[in-house]
């Protein structure tokens, strides 16, 4: 398997100018949120109609993956499905990202920025997108099977959908962030695959990341307490081989160190009285 290389990256997309920017658009870095993990009625009823479109957006730019699309043509039709139903990509114009959402392809395990690479048969693609609506973000990901897969890639994308699911179980008010990681790398471990550490889940709300973070291996450092009205992602990042990364000189992109393929699955979340309710399905 060729290792992947950076290729030509297009211009910016245009937003029009009647969707409300996120505040951090085209600055250095967000603004520091303050703001309670807690969230209101108001505020909860707009982040599942923000992560029912995400979640939209998602399958259908997912529907677009295979061998001979570029990356960069499955930018555009997440960009334009979100521009159309009056949303903002959240991902557009954040700390410099220059696209509107990240299209990771085989060993990239995470913000891989979308380019004139065509999908090649075989390939597996994570397609991550946002949706900034109504002033609030809703953020998911899914990895897609491009042709013929491989039988070792299809069960490394396969299970890990399946860990995102038993971290989502994991959720109940009363218990600590960490046990989702625990969850998640207890099921990772049977199959020997590496959990990336360093890039986690994130409280999500009217900050496209709140400060909240949510782990996806086994560590007692985040431990925060679940409560009732939370919103946050949970995104596990498994790899065939080791949890240990790279990243190309373009700040962005994040490798596996060994070359070996890496998938992704991401939910919106809401912390409920018995559990967690998923707030990006379509």
């Amino acid at each position: 398997m060729t290792p992947l290389a950076a290729a030509t990256i297009s211009p910016r997309r245009p937003v029009p100018a009647s969707i409300p920017r996120p505040e951090y658009v085209d600055k250095p870095t967000p603004e520091r949120f303050t703001g309670s993990e807690v969230k209101d009625a108001e505020t909860i009823e707009k982040m599942r109609a923000a992560g029912r479109l995400a979640a939209q957006a998602r399958e259908l730019v997912g529907s677009h993956v295979a061998p001979g699309i570029t990356t960069d043509e499955l930018d555009r039709i997440g960009h334009e499905f979100l521009c159309d139903h009056g949303a903002y990509p959240s991902t557009l114009g954040y700390r410099g990202f220059p696209k509107s959402l990240c299209s990771s392809v085989n060993e990239v395990i995470c913000h891989g920025i979308p380019d004139s690479r065509r999908i090649e048969d075989g390939d597996i693609v994570n397609i991550d997108i946002t949706a900034y609506l109504d002033g609030v973000h809703g953020d998911t990901n899914a990895t897609f099977l491009a042709g013929d897969v491989d039988e070792e890639s299809r069960l490394l994308v396969e299970r890990t959908r399946e860990a995102l699911d038993r971290g989502i179980k994991a959720v109940k008010p009363g218990r600590r962030i960490s046990v989702i990681g625990r969850v998640i790398e207890s099921y990772a471990r049977r199959f020997g695959y590496g959990v990336v550490r360093e890039f986690t889940g994130h409280g999500i709300g009217t900050a496209f990341h709140s400060g909240l973070i949510v782990p996806h291996y086994d560590t007692p450092e985040y431990d925060d307490l679940i409560e009732v009205g939370m919103t946050f992602t949970i995104e596990p990042m498994l790899n065939l081989g080791t949890h240990e990364w790279e990243m190309w000189d373009d700040d962005w992109t994040v490798v596996t160190r060994d070359g070996k393929r890496s998938a992704q699955f991401e939910h919106t979340l809401l912390v409920t009285p018995s559990g967690a309710e998923v707030l990006t399905n379509p």
